[in-house]
């Protein structure tokens, strides 16, 4: 989706205050030692008993307040998440409506994985380029794994998960970035590859089930496929990666090598180099994984995070490009290239 006059006026970040390390997880036996030699991962923030929608409420704020905006300036509202977030049956983008945006905002959950940030991005610029007078959007991403159905340190094969919060506010007017490029695409033949061989009914949260995406993961390359499906179901994924880039640097008339940094999902080091930046054929001193490493994969905010971070420490200055790369459930695969135009006041 080749993206005109679309920017990113104001970023925000939530990150808890304790942070983990690696070594700790596996003095107490959260972490296997042989896990934490093989990744090279450092940490993961914890925020306790902070609930996500009130680190998406932090993050959302302070998006709003470095974009130059009043809340009432919003025309749409998009809350993503990958965990639970509240009482069932609640929607955690009204907790926002009320303390801080109001009621006359079109908003809604997207529940779309870690990609949910990518989906949101192709959504509102689409809302907003809909009709005349649309203004601007306000995207925030959050969860906090801290709960009894879900092990952060053995969530899935390659990463531990971080609690955090992500916002980026997005408009039709200039900001210190625009936005140039978002694609997406489905890998409809791994569907399984999230579900493993658990049934659809009763889901299982209902019955206590905790959940394990390195479980399923296995169930699916064990269970659910014969080894050469499943094999090839993984190649077709890793081809969608490439096109999907190849799309987005396209659209944004750069090549790979015109990109400054690249942010990829808050894996381990063999993943992030072997799955992104060797088919980009860049070093990993272009990734944000010597950042990411110390945080863990906090779902969909890994690379508004990362945007946020590189901005805050300078590592990102106008003209150059940053492209967001991830996976979701599904199996979904999205990239996004961003042009930094201005160094914005506040980093």
């Amino acid at each position: 989706m080749r993206l005109a006059n679309t920017y990113i006026s104001g970023v925000g970040a939530f990150l808890p205050r304790t942070v983990v390390s690696v070594e700790k997880a596996v003095a107490k036996g959260w972490y296997p030692a042989e896990e934490a030699e093989l990744h090279n991962l450092a940490g993961a923030v914890v925020a306790g008993d902070v609930p996500a929608p009130e680190m998406a409420l932090h993050a959302a704020r302070s998006a709003i307040k470095r974009s130059g905006r009043a809340p009432g300036d919003l025309d749409l509202l998009l809350y993503a998440s990958t965990w639970h977030q509240g009482p069932d049956g609640w929607p955690p983008h009204s907790y926002l409506q009320r303390h801080l945006v109001g009621g006359d905002v079109l908003a809604t959950e997207i529940r779309q994985g870690c990609n949910g940030m990518f989906i949101g991005l192709e959504l509102a610029a689409g809302h907003l380029d809909a009709a005349p007078g649309r203004q601007a959007a306000l995207l925030v991403a959050a969860d906090n794994y801290g709960t009894p159905l879900m092990d952060r340190w053995r969530m899935g094969p390659g990463y531990v998960g971080g609690d955090a919060a992500s916002a980026l506010v997005l408009t039709r007017e200039t900001g210190f970035a625009r936005l140039t490029s978002v694609c997406t695409t489905t890998v409809t033949e791994a569907e399984e590859l999230h579900r493993g061989s658990e049934p659809l009914f009763p889901p299982g949260v209902t019955l206590g089930r905790k959940m394990s995406f390195a479980a399923r993961n296995e169930q699916f390359r064990q269970q659910v496929m014969s080894k050469g499906e499943a094999t090839a179901a993984l190649f077709k994924i890793q081809r969608a990666l490439m096109e999907v880039v190849e799309r987005a640097l396209d659209e944004s008339g750069i090549q790979a090598g015109d990109l400054t940094r690249v942010a990829f999902m808050n894996y381990s080091e063999e993943i992030v180099e072997q799955r992104c930046m060797a088919m980009l054929d860049l070093p990993m001193s272009r990734s944000t994984w010597d950042y990411g490493r110390t945080i863990g994969h906090c779902g969909a905010s890994d690379q508004v995070l990362s945007l946020d971070h590189l901005l805050m420490t300078g590592r990102l200055g106008p003209g150059d490009h940053m492209l967001m790369l991830g996976t979701g459930p599904g199996v979904t695969v999205s990239s996004a290239v961003i042009k930094i135009i201005d160094k914005p006041q506040w980093a």
